[in-house]
């Protein structure tokens, strides 16, 4: 056994990068200033996007975009289960409803023709998850949310380099990234909004820094013009400078790193195709790309004889990292006791193909430091705890 534990993600930082944050500690300014503005004009760059808003993680952007819509009680938000908690817990925090969707049963992403169903007069807001680096069918919902006057707002925490229909994610519309150190590129923890909206981000850049007219940073005094006033109460969520020259650099090169992403994936898809236990995510039929945030597969716990999170604990105890993404928010504990405690345990079938997946799924190692040699290491030790428990299968 190889005992070099692989972990499931490590980011892609280079001693520039490094350096770059030791200047600006050197630097006397480390809030929020240049580099942060230089990180949302390149993002802008990238995406194409008009403006771009720069917070201290996604999950404050979500927080903020829901108090500038003023998203509360009798309201409703349309978002999937099968999906980090973030969204989820801003609308219980405002006083709303999420109202979850069930995913397509391959690519773990939602679909138009699920939302529309669960549209009512108090849906306010649609939040459908791009999902581990693939691009949702946008066309389809952006014509729903238009059709019904409601906002779509993309979750795009995994889709930093995904583009729909040759169109970069982020581009039009609005949309949420993460920059948390498991995804593409990483500031150590950050978020960004991107959007064709002016007065939404003019008003997230105003609540993101106490609800001022200016930000932090004025670039003739070096420092807040102390002429600025409060226009609404805000918080304080701007993301320092010493964070924000963190990305720059992997920015720079993020079309370098999603390719390694994809060579790195690539070999997966092949190494696993004849294991009949394991099969990976279903890539959409639609024109988009990859962006290749995570590899996720799903556990035939049936053949296997072994289920995931025993799975996940061999693979681990062999020195392979792994992740899960995600235990279904409605099946969490605080949301399972308030939507669904009056409900048979059994009663699924709203969400069926999100509790499939969230029984089965699980995330292996990607990131660009990998190696092919990695990958096959991976690979191989599956066959090893597969053949394991058909082994412990025939000793009953």
């Amino acid at each position: 056994m190889n005992n070099t534990f692989l972990p499931l993600s490590r980011p892609a930082l280079t001693d520039q990068d490094i350096a770059a944050v030791a200047d600006v500690l050197r630097s006397g300014w480390i809030t929020t200033g240049a580099k942060n503005a230089e990180l949302e004009a390149l993002v802008c760059d990238i995406t194409g996007a008009n403006y771009a808003v720069a917070f201290t993680s996604a999950t404050a952007a979500m927080h903020l975009l829901l108090h500038a819509l003023d998203i509360g009680p009798g309201d409703e938000v349309i978002t999937p289960s099968m999906t980090w908690v973030s969204m989820p817990n801003q609308i219980e925090l405002r006083g709303a409803k999420p109202v979850f969707v069930d995913i397509d049963k391959d690519t773990l992403m939602t679909t138009a023709e699920r939302i529309e169903p669960l549209i009512t007069e108090r849906t306010k807001l649609i939040v459908p998850v791009h999902f581990a680096g693939a691009s949702l069918d946008l066309a389809p919902l952006r014509a729903l949310a238009e059709r019904y006057d409601i906002l779509l707002v993309e979750d795009a925490a995994h889709a930093m380099g995904a583009a729909y229909q040759g169109q970069p994610i982020g581009q039009s519309g609005t949309a949420i990234f993460s920059f948390h150190p498991i995804k593409n590129i990483t500031t150590g923890e950050g978020g960004m909004l991107c959007t064709d909206n002016e007065q939404l981000a003019q008003t997230m850049r105003s609540l993101r820094f106490h609800g001022l007219g200016v930000d932090a940073f004025d670039r003739e005094t070096c420092g807040r013009a102390p002429q600025a006033e409060v226009l609404m109460p805000g918080y304080k969520y701007n993301l320092p400078d010493m964070n924000a020259v963190l990305g720059l650099g992997q920015l720079q090169r993020l079309a370098e790193l999603n390719a390694k992403r994809a060579e790195l994936a690539a070999r997966y898809l092949e190494q696993l195709q004849p294991i009949a236990e394991i099969t990976p995510l279903g890539l959409p039929d639609y024109d988009m790309l990859h962006c290749w945030h995570l590899f996720i597969i799903r556990l035939d716990i049936d053949r296997a004889g072994i289920d995931r999170d025993a799975f996940m604990a061999a693979l681990k105890r062999r020195n392979i990292g792994s992740g899960l993404h995600f235990r279904a928010v409605h099946e969490q504990n605080f949301f399972a006791g308030k939507y669904y405690a009056t409900q048979p345990a059994d009663n699924t079938t709203e969400l069926d193909n999100t509790c499939w997946n969230a029984a089965r799924i699980c995330s292996l190692p990607l990131f660009p430091a990998m190696t092919a040699d990695d990958v096959d290491r991976v690979v191989t030790t599956i066959r090893e705890v597969l053949a394991e428990a058909a082994a412990k299968l025939l000793q009953r």
